[in-house]
């Protein structure tokens, strides 16, 4: 294990690891976008992903607000399986690594495209949830918010609000509704000088616009991936590009960093 680290260390140090480190522990406010991809060693597998979630529901058949709003008791079949799936699931090294920065006042704030509040968990306390999230149900009609109860994926019934008894739905955004913390996300990205890009494709809008929007700032972009994703020459659009699973790169990258920022 040992021998596989220190080759791992070496691969991403030719890839510019120490360079990219002292660049970030040098800047004066840092952002991180994550996506599926930094769950994945938590055992939730990207929706997108064969076998994933997408490939048993499809996305427009059951979710999206019309649909919702039409046929609850069909999209909660859907939510069922998504509750089913994130429960229980613990963050990883790679969450970890976000919230040792965080703690090290070594990042700003987390912007996520996911739902299965890991971050939290791992103890990043900034946390910008562009896709909502699947601690609560939702009430569309009157906006009030229930924490959600395993019971709530066992039960046949659909839940309805207790206080005017519209039909729940998980916190989370549909296709169809408006994205979560916009405003503040553009606050933290306007200011960002540096952004670490892990676990995403960044396809998706408004997430997409993020990296693009700090390069146009002149800030540095630092992608961990399997593969290159951002849009680029040579398949990735960002300054320093680190491959291999992020539950292993992250936290290298984070020790790398610590041993390059000054103490306060």
């Amino acid at each position: 294990m040992q021998q596989e680290e220190q080759r791992l260390v070496d691969r991403l140090q030719k890839q510019g690891l120490k360079e990219a480190a002292g660049r970030y522990a040098a800047a004066s406010c840092r952002a991180a976008l994550t996506g599926a991809g930094i769950s994945v060693n938590s055992g939730i597998a990207d929706f997108r992903s064969p076998g994933g979630l997408w490939s048993h529901f499809s996305p427009e058949e059951y979710a999206t607000l019309a649909v919702f709003r039409r046929n609850p008791k069909k999209a909660w079949q859907l939510y069922r399986a998504l509750g089913r799936e994130l429960f229980g699931k613990k963050p990883n090294p790679a969450h970890h690594a976000l919230a040792r920065l965080e703690a090290d006042g070594l990042l700003q704030g987390v912007v996520t495209q996911n739902v299965d509040n890991l971050h939290q968990l791992a103890g990043s306390r900034r946390v910008l949830e562009i896709h909502g999230d699947h601690q609560h149900l939702q009430c569309l009609s009157c906006g009030d918010l229930l924490p959600v109860h395993p019971d709530h994926y066992q039960q046949e019934d659909i839940p309805h609000c207790h206080h005017c008894g519209y039909p729940y739905k998980p916190n989370v955004v549909l296709f169809g509704e408006a994205v979560r913390d916009l405003e503040a996300i553009e606050e933290l990205i306007d200011g960002c000088d540096i952004l670490l890009v892990a676990g995403t494709s960044a396809q998706v809008y408004p997430a997409a616009g993020l990296p693009v929007m700090v390069r146009q700032r002149g800030g540095l972009v630092i992608e961990f991936n399997l593969q290159p994703a951002l849009a680029g020459p040579g398949g990735s659009g960002a300054d320093y590009f680190f491959a291999g699973d992020l539950a292993a790169t992250l936290p290298l990258f984070v020790q790398a960093v610590a041993t390059t920022a000054p103490e306060s």
